[in-house]
């Protein structure tokens, strides 16, 4: 299977990278492109990223916290560094 599919449009994802979108809430069929679920995990972290501006912005924790909450937040989407053909087998 190639990385854009079978004949039949059908995508082989790694064990692993399912685990971490499982973790996501992300659950790709074997027909759903790599390009569409790394683009929903992509507007994942940037939801994320804009719910801890809004938070940091009404004063739920102190400013000098923000950044480590922003890394902790950009190390559980590693996966956005990998592309699309790479998710898949």
């Amino acid at each position: 299977m190639t990385p854009e599919g079978d004949a039949v449009g059908r995508y082989g994802y790694r064990a692993e990278i399912l685990e971490i979108l499982w973790r996501h809430g992300v659950h790709p069929t074997p027909t759903t492109p790599p390009e569409l679920v790394h683009e929903f995990v992509g507007d994942l972290h940037r939801y994320e990223l804009r719910r801890l501006r809004d938070r940091l912005l009404n004063k739920d924790f102190p400013k000098p916290e923000y950044y480590a909450r922003v890394v902790e937040i950009r190390k559980r989407y590693r996966l956005l560094a990998l592309k699309p053909h790479e998710l898949v087998r």
